[in-house]
């Protein structure tokens, strides 16, 4: 086998790894059933927000609001296919969503307190796909959703065929897998990566090889 051989099959062995991610975001994307008419805003761009951006993109769905804090991760929300990518401590994410479409709001955060965030800045009629998982208690006023008739849909992970179809899309390099890898580590660099990964500047997915 030639070098440039290796390389590529190395690099899809790599991208492989990233179904898992990539289909949540396709679920995410595929339970909004989106007709063409909405105006999409991913609020969070950590590895759940960029798979929805990607998966987004792939739907034709534009133009693409990102928002979050970080300069790297809205750096790669632009790659995964995002229009406009907003820092929410200097300007509103929902000002930029298309006039004239039926709002989208993907939460892709999961933290106490952004469910009900997205109820007092949602336009009226949007619609808010939760694919952030908050693993603490929460609390919501439902009366914001009801003066604005929002409409709210929880997801969780994906379907068989949405992750086989995941499979395909990497393979097939409609995903820009590459810049979600931003570093590798053998078995014995596990822990110091789960620290490393709580800083969004630094990195988005780290791969383990074991036989490092």
């Amino acid at each position: 086998m030639s070098s440039a051989a290796k390389c590529s099959t190395t690099g899809r062995t790599e991208h492989a790894a990233l179904t898992e991610p990539l289909a949540v975001g396709v679920h995410a994307v595929e339970k909004a059933a989106l007709t063409g008419a909405e105006a999409p805003l991913v609020v969070g761009c950590g590895p759940v927000g960029l798979a929805v951006i990607a998966a987004l993109r792939l739907k034709g769905a534009r133009p693409i609001v990102a928002a979050d804090f970080s300069p790297k991760r809205r750096e790669l929300a632009v790659k995964m296919g995002a229009d406009i990518v907003v820092d929410p401590a200097h300007e509103s994410a929902y000002a930029k969503l298309a006039v004239g479409k039926r709002a989208v709001i993907f939460e892709c955060v999961g933290v106490p307190g952004l469910i009900q965030q997205v109820f007092e800045q949602a336009p009226r009629d949007a619609r808010i796909i939760v694919a952030g998982v908050c693993m603490e208690p929460d609390t919501i006023e439902p009366m914001f959703a009801i003066f604005k008739e929002l409409s709210l849909q929880f997801v969780l992970a994906y379907t068989p065929e949405e992750f086989s179809r995941s499979l395909h899309l990497l393979a097939e390099g409609k995903v820009d897998a590459g810049a979600l890898i931003t570093s590798k580590v053998g078995l014995d660099g596990v822990k110091e990566a789960f620290e490393a990964l709580a800083n969004p500047e630094r990195h988005t997915k780290i791969l383990v090889e074991p036989w490092r």
